[in-house]
């Protein structure tokens, strides 16, 4: 019989376990499942056939493009949204005049819906006429550029606005984090005379280690989840330089209604993902100083 701590410990915890496994784990292993039948039609119900799915995945050239982008795009986006966002926290911890304001201007991109930030770089990356092209040409003397028209650019311009757009939501977790470490430590450290940077490299950059590590998982997870854009702008084109493995089973899913192949995706990039994290987790960690 179990005691009254432990029920109303498991009391307390049901709602929650009923959102993780009816919104979580459910439809992880239904996906799994389906991955391995035939698309139902109206007239005939899905078919096993084992992993058909997977081989005619490993046959399309489409799939091997999409995941060669979605590798560029997170392993431009990644970087360079961490970088940013330690860099801006940086600059804004500091003591400066308008700061507050300062803070606010980083953050702003992060509240706005995925929809209407593509919208507004629709504006910024118009020929001849957008901001982007403005500036070119009063800078550099260029002509007029379809950023996201041409495949050279398309998926250069698409990374651009995931680091616009995530640079200021990893910017607030390490600016909360600058502001919890003791300032005795900073004060030791220049009783010993030690530089900015050496400071930065031996005091600042170490206890932001389980920052670090919490922003680069949720990092790699938005570098294969954030494609909200590409939908609304190029819906992976042109010539598939800006599909990745989401745009793709979304067009699988909802354009072509092949539930089968775009659950067997769905299951190849979530290992993906899963691997990546265990990797970080296996690695990373031992480089995070908690104390």
């Amino acid at each position: 019989m179990p005691s009254r701590t432990t029920l109303h410990a498991w009391l307390m915890l049901t709602p929650a376990l009923v959102l993780l496994i009816g919104f979580t784990h459910y439809p992880a292993v239904a996906t799994l499942w389906h991955s391995f039948f035939t698309t139902p039609r109206a007239n005939r119900p899905a078919r096993y056939i084992g992993v058909e799915n997977y081989t005619a995945l490993a046959d399309d050239p489409v799939f091997w493009q999409a995941l060669w982008n979605n590798l560029i795009y997170a392993g431009a986006t990644i970087p360079l949204s961490i970088g940013l966002a330690l860099a801006m926290a940086v600059w804004v911890n500091g003591k400066l005049q308008g700061r507050t304001a300062l803070r606010i201007a980083y953050f702003t991109p992060t509240v706005l819906p995925m929809i209407a930030v593509a919208n507004l770089w629709l504006f910024f990356y118009t020929p001849d006429y957008g901001l982007l092209d403005q500036i070119t040409r009063a800078l550099f003397g260029w002509g007029p550029t379809n950023w996201i028209g041409q495949q050279e650019t398309a998926l250069g311009a698409m990374i651009v606005i995931a680091v616009w757009k995530e640079a200021g939501f990893f910017m607030i977790f390490y600016l909360a984090a600058l502001q919890a470490i003791p300032p005795n430590l900073y004060e030791a450290a220049a009783i010993e005379g030690a530089s900015r940077a050496r400071v930065f490299l031996r005091v600042t950059l170490p206890l932001l280690g389980p920052t670090t590590l919490f922003i680069a998982v949720n990092a790699v997870i938005n570098g294969f989840r954030l494609v909200d854009h590409i939908i609304v702008m190029t819906r992976g084109g042109p010539d598939n330089a800006t599909a990745l493995l989401l745009t793709m089973i979304y067009d699988l899913g909802f354009r072509f209604w092949d539930t089968a192949t775009a659950a067997a995706l769905t299951v190849v990039l979530l290992v993906i993902l899963a691997a990546t994290a265990a990797l970080q987790f296996a690695f990373a960690a031992k480089r995070v100083h908690y104390r």
